[in-house]
């Protein structure tokens, strides 16, 4: 059957209103998806402004006071039950308490005369001062303490503001230019591989150990400030690493 002019008129204007029908779906997706990236870019923006507004009005980590903390070392050093500082001696057999050896040649931690080492064999190349949040080398540090390191160990559990406040101090170029920090945990190593029972923080120079019931700021600065070489500031060099002072 042949259409119609007026057949012919409803066509045509169904496939306007159907094509009309379509811009205006497309035109309103067009404007959702415009507004959706105007959210999505607004809620970016707001965080953003978040995260400089917080790292601009945050406090900076308080450093303690040198000065304050070594008037009160001694004192801090009973209350965080730290013994004397202890001359543990060389490493026997005494001709190979400075000997170099590769790291796969490094003798047990139970070899040595104390927990932590002291002395003994070590690596060729020394460990860099610094505080470090997993256990170094050992063959590097205790070449680092035959050129004058002092080391700060602390118990892997250790946890606290205590222990913080010491990471930050000893970050500081004018304290822990001759300091590592880190913690004392080498559990390949049997019980060697371990601070000792009751001993949370050991502080160590070339053949001296000082342990520590309690991490503690003041104890540990008090041992680093004349146990390293050079000491800090006008205190009196009171270690005796073969090499101290050298780079390390």
């Amino acid at each position: 059957m042949a259409k119609t002019p007026s057949d012919e008129r409803a066509t045509k204007a169904e496939r306007k209103e159907h094509a009309r029908l379509e811009r205006e779906q497309l035109q309103r997706k067009m404007s959702a998806s415009r507004r959706n990236r105007r959210i999505v870019v607004g809620i970016a923006l707001v965080a953003v402004m978040g995260v400089i507004a917080f790292l601009l009005t945050r406090p900076e980590p308080v450093r303690a006071d040198p000065e304050e903390l070594l008037r009160g070392a001694g004192q801090a050093a009973a209350q965080a039950g730290c013994g004397e500082p202890s001359d543990v001696g060389p490493y026997q057999p005494e001709e190979q308490d400075q000997e170099h050896v590769s790291s796969e040649a490094m003798p047990p931690l139970a070899s040595y005369p104390s927990t932590p080492p002291a002395s003994g064999p070590h690596g060729e190349i020394p460990l860099p001062s610094g505080v470090y949040d997993t256990a170094p080398p050992m063959d590097r540090l205790i070449h680092s303490l035959e050129h004058g390191a002092a080391v700060v160990w602390y118990a892997p559990d250790a946890t606290g503001a205590e222990l913080e406040e010491l990471k930050t101090f000893f970050g500081a170029d004018d304290v822990g230019s001759r300091v590592i920090v880190a913690p004392y945990g080498y559990p390949d190593q049997g019980e060697a591989g371990s601070l000792p029972t009751g001993i949370a923080m050991s502080l160590v120079a070339w053949h001296t150990v000082q342990g520590c019931a309690q991490v503690d700021l003041a104890a540990a600065f008090g041992f680093t400030s004349s146990y390293a070489a050079p000491p800090f500031g006008e205190r009196e060099y009171l270690g005796s690493a073969p090499e101290a002072g050298a780079v390390f």
